[in-house]
């Protein structure tokens, strides 16, 4: 073998040992983020708190997302990959064992601030860096595995919580993520490479403050809008502050030599039709995550690991197919994936707007792994396709936006169906003649489950029309 193949063989081990970096990293920090929704029920009993109080565990960590990573595309430029990569992973460790040893609510609050803090950096840093060193044929594959991990972690983690906190307690979710974290770390440090590019952009103070200002209020007051109502003032003052903020954000982007958040991505429609149809899925799958379970525990009366154990099979097929579209995308374009992909969620989201206390279990199995079918043929081609339309200049920019308002997203999807959920639901009770009735409660909330994915099936409509106009990106 020459040298150059020597070389060249070389590179792939280091190139495929980086991803698997990530994706460890990647895969248990999302495995912890969602796990712990299924023990908020428990840590309500062990620290005495309302379920208002212990909804800022999940408010918290969106937050601080919101609010860090639209900054990430600046830090990229800034820092090596290997101080980021390296950086996360210790915040993602330390808020881990913060939550492990947690003696009250609080020091509980604090260690996911601290994990969010390390989430915020990896996710970015992990999207900008494939974009590096993958070249564009080989990236709808990549980012599949990336996909397989993004999806499949989120999917298994209620099921596993679920399991652990029947046999075990809450704790013991971080003490199983924190080894987890220490090889991801210690892999990483070993075969790391720096490959971005470091230009350390001039630092404007203002358009930090206003991006944090900006997002962090638009997550907040969503987030707050399912406790709080939508007519409540915190609600619409903290929404109000944080989109005259982002406008303020966005000229001042537009008129600076080096911005801090370069918005001339929207000038490549790819991209800005991937970013739409990722934020349409975002909303569909937060808005699912959060309905289903309600339904499945209230509506057909199972426990929390049953309903679990009913959304693992629409997770688990979600990532085994998420390399597969990536293969197809490489291969066949963009095109060919989202419109039916978006098809398949359609008519999912019309079945599950019908749903009934008298649905078997095998039905709603069968509703949510299509769904989940139709989400993996959606998510990473759009975008990856939008994505590969960036010159390289350009990629720590679109990667911060993707990542950001995937969390905008999510919190804008999650309060609307608990909105219009809640609303339904108190439509419902208000027609009956003994709303006392226990079997009134679940019919109640199934007619707000049915309304509310409603809402869902408008907005996959909406992304079934942009996927028209979606083609194949010219690389830059």
């Amino acid at each position: 073998m020459t040298t150059i193949g020597v070389q060249q063989e070389k590179q792939i081990i280091k190139t495929n040992l980086i991803l698997i970096s990530f994706l460890i990293a990647g895969f248990i920090g999302l495995f912890s983020e969602t796990a712990l929704n299924m023990a908020l029920k428990d840590l309500i009993e062990v620290f005495q708190v309302g379920s208002s109080t212990v909804q800022w565990l999940t408010t918290g960590y969106l937050l601080t997302l919101g609010i860090l990573v639209p900054i990430s595309g600046l830090l990229i430029q800034w820092f090596t990959t290997r101080q980021l990569f390296i950086t996360s992973l210790l915040f993602s460790i330390v808020g881990t064992l913060i939550a492990a040893l947690a003696p009250s609510f609080g020091i509980l609050l604090l260690a996911r601030v601290v994990q969010a803090i390390g989430t915020s950096l990896l996710l970015p840093l992990m999207f900008n860096t494939i974009l590096v060193i993958y070249p564009v044929h080989k990236r709808g594959a990549t980012m599949g595995l990336m996909g397989l991990v993004i999806m499949f972690a989120p999917a298994i983690g209620p099921t596993m919580s679920g399991l652990i906190i029947e046999y075990l307690s809450w704790h013991w979710i971080f003490w199983i993520s924190l080894p987890f974290f220490v090889i991801a770390l210690l892999f990483g440090m070993k075969y790391m490479q720096n490959v971005s590019t470091i230009t350390k952009p001039k630092i404007d103070v203002l358009s930090i403050i206003l991006s944090t200002i900006g997002f962090g209020g638009i997550v907040y007051g969503f987030s707050s809008a399912g406790e709080n109502g939508w007519g409540s003032m915190i609600v619409i003052s903290t929404i109000a502050i944080g989109v005259a903020a982002l406008v303020l954000f966005s000229i001042r982007q537009f008129k600076m030599s080096t911005p801090m958040l370069d918005l001339r991505v929207f000038k490549y429609p790819m991209f800005t039709l991937g970013l739409l149809s990722v934020f349409i899925t975002f909303m569909i799958i937060l808005s699912s995550m959060i309905l289903l379970p309600l339904y499945l525990q209230t509506g057909l009366a199972l426990t929390a690991f049953a309903a679990g154990l009913v959304l693992l099979p629409g997770g688990v097929l979600n990532g085994i197919m998420s390399p597969i579209t990536g293969r197809i995308f490489d291969r066949y374009g963009p095109r060919g994936l989202v419109l039916p992909g978006f098809i398949l969620m359609i008519i999912m989201l019309w079945n599950l707007s019908n749903v009934t206390t008298e649905t078997s279990i095998i039905m709603v199995i069968t509703m949510h792994t299509i769904l989940m079918v139709g989400v993996s043929m959606v998510m990473m081609p759009a975008q990856t396709n939008g994505l590969n339309q960036l010159p390289k200049n350009l990629y720590p920019d679109g990667t911060a936006l993707m990542n950001t308002l995937q969390q905008v997203s999510g919190a804008i999807g999650t309060a609307v169906a608990i909105t219009i959920m809640s609303a339904s639901q108190s439509t419902y009770m208000e027609s009956v003649k003994d709303p006392l009735d226990p079997s009134v409660i679940g019919a109640s909330l199934t007619a707000g489950v049915q309304d509310a994915f409603i809402f869902g099936l408008v907005i996959a409509v909406i992304g079934l029309i942009m996927s028209f106009f979606i083609k194949s990106s010219t690389v830059r």
